[in-house]
């Protein structure tokens, strides 16, 4: 009998529409390969999500959710307490790569490269924190959400106007270059994608909008470089102990001729998009597998900190 699957979806953080897609299209791929579905649009009272969830008893949880609250260790944890399997990573390693500061010491730590980075709190900063260009993001948002670009000759200044919720967030030095990212399913990295945008940067509308980026697979670099951005996404993976799906987004620096192209981890996301469009499945189905395969793949081996 084949497990009954509960997928989680929606949410309440900046990338609910999202999250919406992904749960809809995991939902229909997990049907149709003869697993009993239902869905749950969750919301940020923990007691009725409890409810909702065991209301469907479900074997497994299949998390779709983005962003805060469903990204970050929050449903992790409820769910450890209702003793439920669920996909993707556990309350720890969720936490710690929603954490952009965390996660870059963890990785400086491990020797993975990030970029120069200082942490400005609001109302702080007098001045440009690094030389122009940088970049200042959100310390615990998804999908770009928030990400600014701050570059020479700039009057718009997102320090000081300060677009952000949080009283705190990343600053890191700019990396030209070009936009890799690759997925890691279990401890196997499945392929490097490279990302372009007439935007000139892989943002929210970059990503989201139609149109709004072009995927290069496999990434057209060399089989070295794939090779050393494979095991930077695992090394990455591993040091966050994910388990399951995680995707790696790097910056691939070749923009100085003669010199070794560099490249620098931007961050882990613990639940990467799950339409069949979506990077994820995209590298996956260039491996052979399909996306009712990594769905499946996915249920099989959804797992429990509890």
């Amino acid at each position: 009998m084949s497990k009954r699957v509960t997928v989680l979806m929606g949410g309440a953080s900046a990338e609910r529409e999202v999250s919406l897609r992904s749960g809809a299209a995991a939902a229909k791929a997990l049907g149709a390969a003869g697993y009993p579905v239902g869905t749950v649009d969750a919301g940020r009272d923990p007691a009725a999500l409890a409810a909702a969830i065991a209301a469907q008893s479900p074997d497994v949880v299949f998390n779709a959710l983005h962003g805060r609250f469903g990204e970050d260790g929050c449903v992790q944890g409820l769910l450890n307490l209702m003793g439920i399997p669920y996909t993707h990573s556990g309350l720890l390693a969720s936490a710690a790569a929603m954490d952009k500061v965390f996660a870059r010491q963890l990785f400086a730590q491990a020797g993975i490269p990030v970029a120069a980075g200082v942490v400005v709190g609001k109302g702080e900063a007098k001045g440009d924190p690094l030389p122009r260009p940088y970049v200042v993001k959100p310390i615990n948002e998804g999908s770009s959400v928030g990400v600014h670009i701050v570059r020479p000759g700039d009057t718009r200044d997102p320090l000081a106007a300060w677009p952000f919720d949080g009283a705190e967030v990343l600053v890191e030095a700019f990396v030209p270059g070009r936009e890799l990212t690759v997925a890691v399913m279990g401890e196997r990295a499945l392929g490097v994608l490279e990302i372009t945008s007439d935007r000139g940067f892989y943002d929210y509308e970059a990503k989201y909008a139609p149109g709004g980026s072009r995927h290069v697979m496999p990434a057209p670099i060399p089989p070295s470089d794939a090779a050393e951005a494979c095991l930077l996404a695992v090394q990455a993976h591993r040091i966050l102990g994910c388990r399951g799906v995680s995707r790696t987004d790097l910056r691939y620096d070749d923009t100085v001729p003669g010199r070794k192209p560099r490249m620098v981890v931007l961050e882990v996301n613990t639940q990467p998009g799950m339409t069949e469009t979506s990077l994820v499945p995209e590298i996956a189905a260039h491996a052979g597998i399909g996306f009712p395969d990594l769905v499946r793949w996915m249920v099989e081996n959804a797992a429990c900190d509890g």
